[in-house]
């Protein structure tokens, strides 16, 4: 099979190796999927370059990156379901804690990580279901039901910040999102019932003036240590702040007593650890809201797996609009 390795830390470009591998079995319990399309998020890049702290060299001799992806199973291991071939699914965590992810044209992977995508979702969306999907499904409804409540999205541009406005109010929330200047139609037309400019230096007035009283009941928050001051002013009493990033400030400073004084929740999100139970109810929020119409994932790029350095270095730009892919086929 045709696939993308590193077998060093480095920059994309001089790292990544595309060629032929050997294509996998699958193993009892796994199902073998030919990948039509691989999702390429930041922590693959990240990983990629060694930036992980404490992780000097790669854990594994030679790495196909990789976590999501979709496309259809051809073969099933013993114990599998064999109606579950030709079955098109996507996929999580396909690379996490394991050398093998989908960057290639097959991955063989526990049947539970190939999880059905309903017929008329295409495979592209399905390969932005996995990192980005289930970290906006969990941040907005980890806590519950969101109808009737005020959900405020930071970054709610970005793969997950969009996906996230459209899953709020889909689920019955009143949505404030925040977006650069440029971004706040698309944040809107995703349904955003407000969205302000984060660089706004009044973005926690205006935050507080269309929450009302109540104040925002969850916030989801892609960085943390910029905005912990103003979730401390906007947020309402016993809310929580689901934080599944603070890239610009990994050390931030905390303002305890406005949090001590509504005992806010600060809730933070790695969905590559997601416990069985709130994994499944992610699933399970993505799989009806697909169904619903309710959730289409936005793509900003498409690139051929040859060039696979290319992605990596646009997922790491900038002002992206959605999810970066792979096309293997």
């Amino acid at each position: 099979m045709r696939a993308v390795w590193y077998e060093r830390f480095g920059p994309a470009a001089e790292v990544l190796e595309t060629g032929e591998a050997e294509t996998p079995a699958p193993q009892p319990g796994e199902v073998l999927v030919r990948v039509a399309f691989s999702g390429v998020n930041p922590s693959d890049a990240k990983a990629r370059a060694g930036t992980r702290p404490g992780v000097t060299k790669p854990p594994f001799p030679r790495i196909i990156p990789h976590s999501d992806g979709a496309g259809v199973i051809e073969a099933v291991g013993e114990g599998v379901d064999a109606g579950r071939l030709g079955q098109r699914v996507w996929i999580w965590n396909g690379q996490w804690r394991r050398p093998f992810g989908t960057a290639a044209e097959y991955i063989a992977i526990d049947a539970a990580q190939a999880v059905p995508l309903p017929d008329d979702v295409p495979l592209d969306a399905g390969a932005c279901l996995g990192i980005p999907g289930m970290t906006a499904a969990h941040c907005v409804f980890g806590g519950g039901e969101v109808a009737g409540k005020t959900v405020l999205i930071s970054g709610g541009a970005g793969a997950v910040g969009h996906n996230a406005v459209q899953l709020a109010k889909w689920g019955g929330a009143t949505v404030i999102a925040t977006a650069s200047e440029t971004s706040l139609s698309r944040v809107a037309a995703a349904g955003a019932d407000h969205a302000f400019d984060y660089a706004d230096p009044q973005l926690a007035e205006k935050i507080a003036a269309v929450a009302g009283e109540a104040g925002v009941h969850r916030a989801v928050e892609v960085e943390f240590g910029r905005n912990a001051e103003t979730l401390g002013q906007v947020m309402a009493e016993n809310g929580t702040v689901a934080a599944y990033g603070s890239g610009l400030d990994m050390t931030p400073a905390l303002p305890f007593g406005a949090y001590l004084f509504k005992a806010i929740t600060i809730d933070i999100v790695l969905v590559y650890i997601l416990p069985q139970a709130q994994r499944q109810a992610a699933i399970d929020v993505l799989q009806r809201a697909l169904a619903a119409g309710a959730l289409t994932p936005a793509i900003h790029a498409r690139y051929p797996l040859t060039r696979c350095a290319a992605a990596h270095e646009a997922v790491m730009a900038g002002g992206r609009a959605g999810a970066v892919l792979l096309e293997i086929d």
